[in-house]
């Protein structure tokens, strides 16, 4: 398997529009969806990423869930990459969505363990083992604040023998994982998960970011990512540190609603969300407003 998954690629937001006979009286926009697919990738991503959390994957039918990969795809066509979030409650459901990957184009899969059972280690590398036999690339996604699975580094040297495994996203939030990972599993790409431990992160070796983010600022967060890997600490510094601030929602409970109106503020479209997640409290909007105030501020004085 020569297909690394680096590069920037984005776990694009999903918009919707008013439909009173859909979930919550919203349906997936597939029109605009696609719009900022395409938007994405001529803003130099590398690729895109749907039905991951941010695309709230779960909270769409199955129906829906495989338009909105199959939009991704045929929107993003030759000019990127996608990589299809097709986590599920166990092997066989998170397999069958890598089948549906597969059949529709996808370049590669992102994979949470089992997402509502505290599996075990042997369980754990079964789970991957299933995904990768489908025969795409495979991205582990160790987020052990949503699974409460940790995918440890000596744990990643056991799945990086997997055939059809190649990176891994890590959303641990310690930064000291992408060398310890390195060191375990060399041929594994490591991933930097959550956007406000990026540079620290490609800092430290990791070749990839699988980005919440630029769905707000692609060019700035390519730049970023390209000073990073070459090993421009000075630039990179500058263009980091005022977007920090907006980057750390990327790492809250309310991420999804946060990038989303973000979206918003700079002339995207974001918009609401569906249930279980509702709209942001006032003290939340507020504390968002002045941290993409800043960042904004920052992007328009380059």
């Amino acid at each position: 398997m020569t297909e690394r998954l680096d590069g920037v690629i984005v776990a694009t937001a999903l918009p919707y529009t008013p439909d009173d006979a859909a979930p919550a009286g919203l349906r997936p926009d597939l029109d605009r969806y696609a719009e900022h697919c395409q938007w994405l990738v001529e803003s130099g991503c590398r690729g895109v990423g749907p039905n991951g959390s941010l695309g709230e994957y779960s909270s769409l039918t199955d129906v829906e869930r495989r338009e909105v990969a199959r939009t991704a795809i045929d929107a993003v066509g030759d000019n990127g990459i996608v990589v299809v979030g097709v986590h599920g409650v166990g092997a066989h459901q998170a397999k069958y969505w890598a089948e549906v990957a597969a059949e529709d184009g996808a370049h590669g899969v992102l994979c949470l363990p089992p997402t509502m059972y505290r599996a075990n280690p042997g369980e754990v590398i079964e789970h991957f083992a299933a995904v990768a036999s489908v025969g795409l690339p495979v991205m582990v996604y160790n987020n052990p604040i949503d699974t409460k699975v940790d995918l440890t580094p000596a744990l990643m040297a056991e799945i990086a023998q997997i055939d059809n495994v190649v990176a891994v996203k890590e959303f641990s939030g310690d930064v000291r994982r992408v060398l310890e990972i390195r060191e375990a599993a060399p041929d594994l790409t490591v991933v930097a998960g959550a956007d406000d431990v990026v540079l620290e992160s490609l800092l430290m070796g990791a070749t990839g970011w699988f980005a919440g983010f630029p769905n707000v600022f692609p060019v700035e967060s390519v730049r970023l990512y390209e000073l990073a890997l070459q090993g421009k600490v000075a630039e990179a510094r500058a263009l980091y540190e005022p977007m920090v601030a907006a980057f750390r929602w990327d790492s809250r409970t309310e991420f999804v609603q946060a990038i989303k109106h973000s979206m918003d503020i700079v002339g995207r479209f974001g918009g609401p969300c569906r249930p279980p997640r509702g709209p942001l409290s006032p003290q939340q909007l507020s504390a968002l407003e002045a941290d993409m105030r800043r960042a904004v501020d920052a992007v328009q004085a380059a």
